[in-house]
């Protein structure tokens, strides 16, 4: 009797020890005697020790801060990159039997892709278009590890290290563009100011009186200061007058 109940004891913390769960953001890699047999879904499952073995994958979003890498951009200048990248496995048989640590082979992957895609693009377009960039390495990435069982689902370029040097050189050039700028603005004022002066000037000249109004009217806000002193210029139709009276 007592064996019976050491027996059926045994028997009882066999099971027991044997019964597994599998959370329901997770999935089980199962194998018999070293040998694939299946996936494990969320909830309890019977493995049993000696015969089956099985490893667990977290199915949820992982994130892997790609580490900051030198790169040299497409214009030979030297900077330095470091990202975010988002992923999660979309196969946990893959990500068990392809790969020995996944989540390592993704760090890597991404760091020696960042680097190359980073040299294909010159400083400005760098700087200017990051999500293009971004795209670009997340579209690479999530194809080489495809093979793995990863789905790559972002990477965000967080910062680019420039030298103090290329720093004060993109300055100089920023003020120099908005100085130019400037005086592009200031000519093309002028030049419109201009051409409205001469269109005024035509205009008061085919006018009768019409230069002799446009004195009146200056005069006028000239004594409107009591500090002016107002020399009073003789119109020009005035001296025309004259000149076709001595005619005649």
């Amino acid at each position: 009797m007592v064996i019976f109940y050491f027996i059926l004891t045994i028997i009882i913390i066999l099971i027991l020890s044997s019964i597994k769960q599998v959370n329901q953001y997770e999935k089980g890699v199962k194998f018999r005697f070293g040998k694939f047999i299946g996936i494990m879904q969320p909830g309890w499952r019977i493995i049993w020790p000696i015969i089956n073995n099985w490893k667990r994958v977290d199915l949820r979003i992982k994130t892997i801060d790609v580490a900051s890498q030198e790169c040299v951009s497409k214009d030979n200048i030297s900077i330095k990159v470091n990202a975010v990248l988002y992923y999660k496995v979309s196969h946990a048989d893959k990500a068990i039997i392809e790969v020995e640590n996944y989540n390592y082979a993704v760090s890597q992957l991404s760091q020696t892709t960042m680097r190359n895609i980073v040299g294909e693009f010159e400083l400005d377009e760098i700087l200017q278009q990051r999500e293009k960039l971004s795209k670009k390495i997340q579209e690479i990435v999530d194809k080489d590890t495809d093979i793995f069982g990863i789905k790559v689902t972002k990477i965000e370029i967080k910062d680019i290290e420039i030298s103090e040097n290329m720093k004060r050189a993109i300055a100089r050039a920023a003020e120099a563009m908005r100085e130019r700028r400037g005086n592009i603005i200031k000519a093309e004022g002028e030049v419109i100011a201009s051409d409205n002066l001469a269109k005024a000037a035509t205009t008061l000249s085919k006018a009768d009186g019409a230069l002799h109004l446009r004195t009146l009217q200056t005069l006028s806000d000239l004594s409107s200061d009591k500090s002016n002193t107002v020399i009073f210029a003789i119109p020009l139709e005035i001296l025309r007058a004259f000149e076709r009276f001595k005619k005649k």
